[in-house]
Parts: structure tokens; C-alpha cells; sequence
């Protein structure tokens, strides 16, 4: 997809913050444009990239900066170093798989406030692009340093930020930075990631359908508190499916739960009811006797979950169940797996779901977000990410925005 592609989109973020520069209004000829994209990509023992979804997600913030005649300084973090560099999170290996991409060589520094990245920035030319090291090297970036933002904001002319993955983090280069420039543009993702969750939030068709999964009630508590104002069905899968029945006294066996959760559990199944939203909960699960994808299998219903084994899946009625609600949907959020995916044993439940957005969003025009994170990569790995209508690249950040929490790294582009 190129940049021309994405202009449609371009009014929606205006009109919720209506001082926001967007790429499309900015004329970047001339100019060095310091992009804080997300970088932080799976690698293998090899320092091969597996999954470049998040690099090419750029491409057309990148590419519309080159066409208009600047050049580009690339600044990203890579995993979660603890004593700064380190050669398994140096983003040097990215260099020649975004020369690939880019189809032009990709200088490198290798520091991103040292004298390489001041000089390599300096002498930059249009069209050119720099990649900077691995930002959290420095302590300071994770702080949220006023030194260290000053540092890296001379490095370019005007300040991009594309990396909605961590727009919730008021870290030196995603939020602090921005005091710094005249011009804080928002990039491509950033402006897709805000229109789509807008879009599911505030202009949804119905009926809508949100697919929550996961292990844990107390990570998504919030955005399932704001979505019973706003959905149809609720269906929830997962881990955290396990308080729930315990909340209405069901065997769970050994199954992740959270019991100081259930007090909790039973409100949200009360306020549901009250705002008429209908729940959706496994009828039956594929339990394991060990945590293992070899472990002994069987299939029970919901609440009779035998001591020693733990609930892994959802079976096979909960799939009917689950599938006819959602193919008959017109608007999906699915965020959350339905079981331990990264088992194929155990991962029937969350493909056949991918299964149903898909058909969903294909065969009744619905409109399908998929929330990061785990979904995000169950879609991708299933070879879907093209057939729903808009996969997340930031998990929390996408949790946190549709929240209705405030998220720094947007702040700071008004």
C-alpha cells in the first residue's frame, strides 16, 4: 500500500484533535524528519526478523517523506535491554532487511545520541534514511529524560511519531520530545490505529460484537466496563474465563484464575444484564493434565473442570456457539486468544475464531478490528492479517485509548 492510499483518512484525526499536523498537510521537502516508528520485532538465534509487520505498517509514512524530498532518521527501541548495549537487542540488525524494504541503502549509528548518530544526521541528504541504535541503550528513554529528548530532538527538523505501540508510555522519544519542535506531525499508523479505534468506539454498526480473551479480568476490566456501553455481545474466551465460573460456582480444577477477581466477575456479569448486553461464556473447554501441548486432553463442560487438569481451549459446542454469534455480526473487536495458541493442541478455538472475523468481515461487510497482541499474531500466523478490515499494531496502547484514557505520545502531537 502506498502513501496515496491512506489520504482518505486523513480528516477523522483532525476533527478529534483539531491542531494535530498530519503527514498528509506537511510538506516535508528539505527537511530532516526524526520518525519515532516501532521497530521492536521478533528475532530469531540469528537475528533474522519473523515477523516485519510492524516494518512495513511504515512504509507509507516513509515513503511519503522521501517522495516529498526529505530524508528520514529512524529511532526505535528493540526488546527490553537492562544494562544497556546489548548485541541480541541492537537494532543494527534490522539495517539490511529495511535496505530490502526501502530499496535504498539504510546508514546506521550506532548510538542514537553519541557522535555517529549527530554525525551521520548532520550530513544526511534527501532521500536518505539513518537508523538510529536501540533508544532504550539509555535508561534515560524509559525516565522519560528532558535531557535526553533535548538531545535526540537536534538530531532532525521536525518530529514524527508513528509508533502507536507505545504511545501510552511517556518515554523521552514518544511524548517528551515533542516540546521541543514546531512541527509534530502524526504518521501514518498513528493516525490509523486512532481513526479505526474511533471508528469502533463512536461509529459501529450493529450488531456489535466484542471478543474479549486472555488470562487475566484485572488487565481488561476497563475496556469491558466501557464496551458494556457500547455492545451487543460480549464474548469472552480465555483465561479469564476461569473466574467467571468460579464466580458462579464451577469447578475449575487447576485453570488460571484470579479468586480475589470474583467479586468483580459477578459485577460485570450484573451490569451487563442491566444495560442488556448478552454474555458469552465457553459451554465446554478442552482441559490438559499438564501445561504442556503433549499433555493428556479432554473435553468437559463449563464448570466441571476435574481436579488436576486445566482448562486449555474452548471446545467444540463453544465454538458452534461462538462462530454463529460473530458471523452474524457487523461490527468485530476481538482482542484476547480463546485458549494457549502457542500450543497447536489447544490452539483449535482461537483459529476458528479467526475464522469467523474473517468470514464475518468478508461475507456480511462486517468491519473488523483486531486488537494487537496475541490476536494480532494468531490473524497474522493463520495468513488473515489481509482479510479483516484493520489489525492493531500496539496492544496496550489500543487497551488504554479505547479506555478512554489519555495516551502521552498523542498529547503530544497537539
Amino acid at each position: 500500500m502506498n502513501y496515496q492510499e491512506w489520504q482518505f483518512t486523513n480528516f477523522h484525526i483532525t476533527k478529534k484533535i483539531p491542531h494535530m499536523k498530519t503527514v498528509n498537510s506537511f510538506n516535508f521537502a528539505g527537511k530532516k524528519a526524526l520518525i519515532r516508528v516501532d521497530f521492536n520485532v521478533p528475532l530469531n538465534e540469528r537475528f533474522e526478523i519473523t515477523d516485519d509487520t510492524r516494518i512495513k505498517a511504515t512504509i507509507p509514512t516513509i515513503s511519503k517523506i522521501l517522495a516529498d524530498g526529505g530524508s528520514v532518521i529512524l529511532m526505535s527501541h528493540l526488546g527490553r535491554p537492562k544494562d544497556g548495549p546489548t548485541e541480541k537487542y541492537s537494532l543494527k540488525h534490522l539495517v539490511t532487511p529495511l535496505s530490502v524494504v526501502f530499496g535504498r541503502p539504510v546508514k546506521f549509528a550506532d548510538d542514537c545520541i553519541g557522535a555517529s548518530a549527530t554525525e551521520l544526521s548532520a550530513t544526511l541528504q534527501s532521500g536518505e534514511i539513518l537508523l538510529l541504535e536501540n533508544l532504550r541503550f539509555y535508561k534515560e528513554e524509559e525516565k522519560g529524560d528532558v535531557g535526553f529528548a533535548e538531545k535526540l530532538s537536534k538530531l532532525g527538523d521536525v518530529w514524527v511519531n508513528d509508533a502507536f505501540g507505545t504511545a501510552h508510555r511517556a518515554h523521552a522519544s514518544t511524548a517528551v520530545i515533542g516540546q521541543f519542535f514546531e512541527d509534530r506531525i502524526c504518521g501514518f499508523v498513528m493516525q490509523a490505529e486512532l481513526d479505526n479505534a474511533q471508528k469502533v468506539l463512536e461509529n459501529s454498526e450493529r450488531p456489535f460484537t466484542a471478543i474479549m480473551g486472555g488470562s487475566k479480568i484485572s488487565d481488561k476490566i476497563m475496556i469491558i466496563e466501557r464496551l458494556l456501553d457500547k455492545v451487543d455481545n460480549l464474548i469472552i474466551g480465555g483465561g479469564m474465563t476461569y473466574t467467571f465460573v468460579l464466580a458462579q460456582g464451577g469447578k475449575i480444577g487447576k485453570s488460571i484464575s484470579e479468586p480475589d477477581k470474583v467479586d468483580l466477575a459477578k459485577e460485570i456479569l450484573a451490569k451487563a444484564a442491566a444495560k442488556g448486553v448478552k454474555i458469552f461464556m465457553p459451554l465446554d473447554n478442552v482441559c490438559a493434565d499438564d501445561f504442556s501441548n503433549n499433555a493428556n486432553r479432554q473435553i468437559v463442560g463449563q464448570g466441571l473442570i476435574p481436579d488436576g487438569w486445566e482448562g486449555l481451549d474452548i471446545g467444540p459446542e463453544s465454538v458452534k456457539l461462538f462462530q454463529g454469534i460473530v458471523e452474524n455480526s457487523k461490527t468485530v473487536l476481538w482482542n484476547g486468544p480463546m485458549g494457549v495458541f502457542e500450543f497447536p493442541n489447544f490452539a483449535i478455538g482461537t483459529n476458528a475464531i479467526a475464522n469467523s472475523v474473517v468470514k464475518a468481515t468478508e461475507e456480511n461487510g462486517a468491519f473488523s478490528l483486531i486488537g494487537g497482541g496475541d490476536s494480532a499474531s494468531a490473524i497474522n500466523n493463520a495468513g488473515y492479517g489481509d482479510r479483516v478490515s484493520y489489525v492493531s499494531t500496539g496492544g496496550g496502547a489500543l487497551l488504554e485509548y479505547m479506555e478512554g484514557k489519555v495516551l502521552p505520545g498523542v498529547a503530544a502531537l497537539a
